[in-house]
This record gives structure tokens, sequence and C-alpha cells, in this order.
């Protein structure tokens, strides 16, 4: 079992941090590291406090409590899941062998890097979110981002602990890099591509957290299969908060397209723009780029270093224990996504292990699919024919199988030229992220709410829409 969470220490936890002076000491060392950062970085609209959800236990009694919390204040700590004494490697060369507890020394380097890619991704989505407040529609939208903030603070602080406690000075290194390195920078970007794109608008800020968000859900959700076990616990524990991040995209998407549709029938015009709230054509040229920018955090389509890490026990599949093979794949195939010999769109056999990029991302667009179907929804139940589509996944590509082509978003290849040429009309232009930013007028009062977005159904943890969810500074 885990041990239960010390919240007397400088530093919430319950991996007995005050068993280990050394790793407790480098940590107390990093957190004003980290604070400084928070303060340059993290969200810029000041605040005294805001109703937030602290991690207290990871058991199955209950792991959160909720109060008005200053956010410089706000507890971030270390969490692991509950330990499963047991606990087995289910996948790879060495399935059926104990999971481990330490690092074992053939595998640290990569092991290392999984940790410090996950860990990148954490401040580089506060820093894109930074501005965001000061263009809330509703204090519940404002205190949905400070929420979201916090915990990719807390995710950073994990992926930390990890680095410090089982890397020695170069995970220390690298917990000093995490802090270095800053969203859309020229000298020291952020690893991945999604996590250097900006985040102007709460339009995109939906976007991101249900398709960015998404990828992270299934990227946790492979490591939480690993062999290595503190990684596995962290991850599963943070699979908790990200679900989360992904409820925020997925209701502030519905809400968008909600009030579209109302002032569409209200108005009896299709052509909204101008009305006060975002056109449908608008919404899909943000779901088409978040989403294409999403599929590439995937990797490529193939990949031998994740066959390594699969045979390794590094890194699993979404939901290993369900899949019905052998777990260990030497011998079975796939189709991913290719060019044919010709340069055309297709698909190619591969050995399994190869293919786990494309096993991934096709559970991934899967998901993304039940999104897509929820807006529908909305759209069928106020009568209205128009639909939002998942572009194909050939489109708007920059890794992978396509990333030497262009596509429509129905799937056709298109010369350099035809793309230029069309690109306006799948994607947001200039003039769609200005109009977007026009609507972006704050709206911090108590119970009211911007005239472009619905408001929720419900509120947080059994409050009304009217609460004070944020007292401004």
């Amino acid at each position: 079992m885990t041990t239960a969470a010390d919240y007397s220490e400088k530093i919430p936890n319950n991996v007995s941090l005050h068993e280990d002076r050394r790793l407790q000491r480098a940590l107390e060392s990093w957190q004003p590291n980290f604070l400084s950062w928070w303060d340059s970085m993290g969200p810029a609209l000041p605040t005294r406090d805001v109703y937030l959800r602290t991690a207290i236990n990871v058991g199955r009694d209950g792991w959160a409590q909720f109060g008005h919390v200053p956010m410089r204040d706000y507890r971030w700590g270390i969490f692991l899941a509950e330990r499963d004494p047991g606990r087995m490697i289910g996948f790879g060369e060495h399935k059926g062998e104990p999971a481990w507890d330490k690092v074992p020394g053939e595998y640290r380097a990569e092991l290392r890097r999984l940790i410090v890619v996950q860990g990148d991704t954490e401040p580089a989505s506060v820093e894109q979110q930074r501005n965001l407040g000061a263009t809330a529609p509703s204090l519940y939208d404002l205190r949905n981002l400070f929420q979201v903030n916090v915990e990719e603070g807390r995710h950073l602080w994990a992926m930390v602990y990890l680095l410090q406690a089982h890397f020695g000075r170069d995970g220390r290194e690298e917990a000093d890099e995490l802090l270095r390195r800053s969203s859309g920078s020229l000298e020291s970007p952020r690893i991945l591509g999604a996590f250097n794109e900006e985040t102007p608008d709460w339009l995109s800020f939906y976007m991101f957290t249900y398709f960015t968000d998404r990828d992270g859900k299934y990227q946790l959700g492979t490591l939480k299969e690993s062999a290595f076990d503190p990684l596995s616990r962290t991850c599963e524990f943070m699979l908790k908060e990200e679900a989360h991040h992904m409820m925020v995209g997925t209701t502030g998407i519905d809400r968008v397209v909600e009030r579209t549709a109302q002032v569409m029938v209200e108005s009896d015009t299709d052509d909204v723009a101008g009305l006060g709230v975002v056109p449908l054509p608008v919404i899909q040229k943000y779901l088409n780029f978040h989403y294409s920018v999403s599929l590439d955090l995937f990797g490529g389509d193939t990949s031998t270093n994740v066959a390594n890490y699969y045979t390794a026990g590094l890194k699993g599949r979404w939901l290993e224990d369900r899949r019905r093979d052998d777990h260990k794949l030497t011998g079975d195939g796939i189709m991913v996504d290719a060019l044919t010999e010709d340069g055309e769109i297709g698909q190619a056999e591969v050995g399994a292990l190869i293919g786990l990029n494309t096993d991934l991302r096709r559970e991934y667009i899967a998901d993304c699919q039940s999104g897509v179907n929820r807006w529908n929804k909305i759209l069928a139940d106020a009568g209205l024919p128009q639909r939002l589509a998942l572009p194909h996944v050939a489109f708007n590509r920059k890794v992978g199988a396509f990333s030497g082509i262009e596509a429509s978003p129905q799937g056709d290849k298109l010369g350099p030229q035809e793309w230029e040429r069309r690109k306006g009309a799948w994607l947001p232009t200039d003039v769609d992220k200005t109009y977007v930013r026009s609507l972006m007028q704050p709206v911090h009062e108590r119970g009211k709410i911007a005239a472009w977005i619905a408001p929720p159904r419900h509120g947080i943890n059994g409050k009304p829409f009217d609460y004070d969810y944020v007292h401004l500074s």
C-alpha cells in the first residue's frame, strides 16, 4: 500500500520523502526555482484565491479536497498510486518477472528520456495558457483554467521527483532544464512541436484540452504499463487529474457549438459571423488544426525506438492487460499509413512492434471521434443539417508517412500550389483568428457569461454556476 499523504512537509507527498534527506534537500532546493518559474511564466491574471481541487489521498476513499486557495500557495506535491507488491511485468521480454523498483542500468538512458519528454509537456501547456485569464468568458471557466494550470504544475513535480530520485546528477540537471526551456522560445523551445504553438484564445484552449491533453492521456496510459513501477504508479495517479483537463475541453466545445447553434436557429442563417458567436466553419478549422497537430505527437507511423521500449518493458500499449495476444508481438503484423510506390496515400504491412505508434494513434482517433459525435448531436438536436468531422490522417501532417505531402481534409492528395491556394478554407486564417479574438471580451462578474458560449449545465463540486469561483486581486 502507499504511504499516507504527509501535508506537514514543505513538499506534500506520499513517498516518505522525509526518509531520504538527500532527495528531500535536492527537491527543496528545486522548489524556489519552480516558484520563480510559476511567478514569471504561470497565470498572468492577478488573483487573491481560486476554488481549487487539491490532491490529499490516492486511495479509493477519495483523493481531493476543494477550497479557495491562493494559487502560489497551492500544495504541489508528489503522489504515486497505491503500490501492488505482487505486480508483474505484463509485456515484452521481461513478461512475468517482478516489476522494477529501481532503474536497470541497461535502460537508464531510455527511461530518463521518456520521463524528460513527458515532463517537458507539463510546464509547456501552462506557458501556452499564461494570458488566457485576461479574456475568460466566466469565473467558472477561469477557475477551470487555473485548475488545469496547477495540476500541470503538479505533474511537473511528479516527473522531477522521478528524475531526482532515480537518476542522480543527470536527473538533477534534467530537472533544471525543464524550467529553462519555454514554449515558443527560439533559443530553448519545448521538445514537442505542439507545445510551442500559441494558445491565444479560449476556442484554442478548449481544442487544446480536448485534443492535445487527450494525447497526454494515451501517452500516460502507455507509461502506466511500464515495468519501472515508480513511473507506472506516478502516471496512474496523473491520469485521474488528466480526466478533468479533457472534460474542460469536451464540455467547452459543447458549449461553443451549442451557443452557435442557438444563434443560427434564432437568426435563421448559417452566416453568423458578426453576430457575436463562432461560425461553424471556423470551429471546424480550429478542430482541423488542433487534431492534426496532436496526431503528430504520436511520432512516426513506424518506430524502432518504440519497438525497443516495448520489448524492454519500458512503455506498453493502451490497456495492455486487455489485449488478447502474447504481449510480445514478435510474430505479429499491423497495417500502417504509408505512401505507395507511386507516391499515393495508402497503407503497408509492418511488424506489430515497429507499428506500435500506429496502434496507439488509432486508439486516440477513435476516442476523438466520440467528441465529434457529441458536438454533432448538439447540432442535430437544434435541427441543423451541418456536421463537424475529423479530417483525414494525412491532412496537415508534419511528422510521419504523410509529412512530405499535402492532403485535403477528405484525404485527396494535393500539389503544393493547390494546397497554398486552398488551405485557408481548412485551417484558421489570420482573419479567422482576429475574429475569434474579437469575441474574447472578459466576463469576470459572478454568474455572468460571454455571449459567444453557452453556460455549463453543472458547476464545480456541486456548486452552482453562480458561485464565486475566483476572487480577483
